[in-house]
């Protein structure tokens, strides 16, 4: 479509991140769940997208609301992250997120081919266990396969593992919202 159109990547990235089909649009919106729907249930999150994501929007960097009703980032950035002084700002958020939610037990997935993943998941494991979360936090190749199959609830923004889960929070979105109030949000609808 972006070609046919004459758009630039980045014009072309805020579409594909933010414009679906009608059907994909409520397919998704149906599976997204409010935080009180969290209690007493296991809590599975996509680590580097939920990061990611809040970290834009601390910088001020543009996020999107999509039609779907998941907030995104069009930051691009996701296989070269790099650790900020906004990360730990982002984990501090999502605990606190996760104190209000209660979860039963909590799993971060990072992707391992991601540098750094494996200290990133070292601690956030040492910070669930100091706020005596039930819970664990692992980096690994392919998180995707254990986060489209998990059986529980889903943390992410990523459109493919939101068509694969059953129930989808959206932390990022939530946390941004609520703690944020992002200043280069982008509504589409």
């Amino acid at each position: 479509m972006g070609n046919r159109y004459g758009l630039i990547f980045d014009q072309r990235h805020l579409l594909h991140r933010g414009v679906f089909s009608d059907a994909e649009a409520k397919s998704r919106r149906r599976k997204l769940l409010r935080l009180r729907e969290l209690h007493d249930q296991p809590l599975a999150i996509d680590g580097h997208n939920v990061l990611i994501t809040i970290e834009a929007g601390l910088s001020g960097s543009p996020l999107i609301m999509a039609d779907d009703g998941f907030l995104r980032d069009i930051s691009g950035i996701s296989g070269n992250f790099k650790k900020t002084s906004n990360t730990q700002h982002a984990i501090r958020l999502v605990l606190q997120t996760l104190r209000k939610a209660k979860p039963r037990d909590v799993l971060f997935l990072f992707d391992s081919p991601i540098s750094k993943s494996g200290s990133l998941a070292q601690e956030v494991r040492a910070l669930l266990s100091q706020e005596r979360f039930s819970g664990d936090a692992q980096a690994m190749k392919v998180p995707e396969q254990v986060l489209m199959g998990f059986r529980g609830i889903v943390a992410t923004s990523d459109t493919a593992i939101i068509d694969q889960s059953e129930k989808v929070f959206d932390l990022a979105g939530f946390i941004l919202r609520q703690h944020v109030k992002p200043t280069s949000l982008l509504r589409l609808r």
